[in-house]
């Protein structure tokens, strides 16, 4: 069988060489991102998550984090993702078109005060779009994890993390890195890891 490890060494230092050149950006936007989830969460707002394909299941994943746990036992926190239900999405789909399933479910159960988070390894998805100017009608914020150039949502929302590569994995595999950090430091704000 052939020897694989200068492909999976490669891999490795990609996606090294991503972390050390946008540390010290990442390190400053996970404190800002922790921050304004812990401030919509503790005013009993709800974190919205929303993203496609690989980026959709980091979104069930992150957001699951916060409803059940992720190091410490604590109350469970309000959190929803739009990629979750698979009737709604297939309804709204069918019936309107792909680039309204995130805004239409944001028009119904988004409220102000909440908290949008959008995935988006292009920033270029229309649905994403949609949901970002649903959510700004409503007087919801948007957050955004990016990649590449960060695309059209980053002209959209001010706070965003965008991982400057244009290999989709390193790209998730970052956001999903930083939505853990983030994850943590929002327990430890609410005193549950102390920190």
């Amino acid at each position: 069988m052939k020897d694989y490890s200068d492909f999976i060494d490669s891999q490795f230092n990609e996606l090294n060489k991503i972390i050390l050149e946008g540390k010290s950006n990442y390190i400053k936007k996970c404190q800002i991102f922790a921050k304004k989830i812990y401030q919509c969460l503790s005013k009993d707002h709800k974190l919205i998550w929303c993203g496609n394909g690989g980026s959709a299941t980091d979104c069930m994943h992150l957001s699951g984090e916060f409803v059940g746990r992720y190091k410490f036992d604590r109350k469970s926190l309000a959190s929803i993702c739009l990629s979750s239900d698979i009737s709604v999405l297939t309804c709204v789909a069918n019936d309107y078109s792909y680039e309204d399933v995130f805004a239409r479910q944001i028009s119904s159960l988004g409220k102000e005060g909440d908290l949008l988070i959008c995935l988006s390894t292009s920033g270029n998805s229309l649905n994403i779009i949609k949901a970002i100017n649903e959510a700004e009608k409503k007087g919801i914020e948007v957050i955004s994890f990016l990649g590449k150039e960060g695309g059209r949502a980053s002209k959209l929302v001010k706070e965003k993390i965008i991982v400057e590569s244009n290999t989709t994995a390193r790209i998730q595999e970052i956001h999903l890195m930083m939505g853990h950090i983030i994850v943590e430091l929002v327990e430890n704000m609410f005193g549950y890891g102390g920190k």
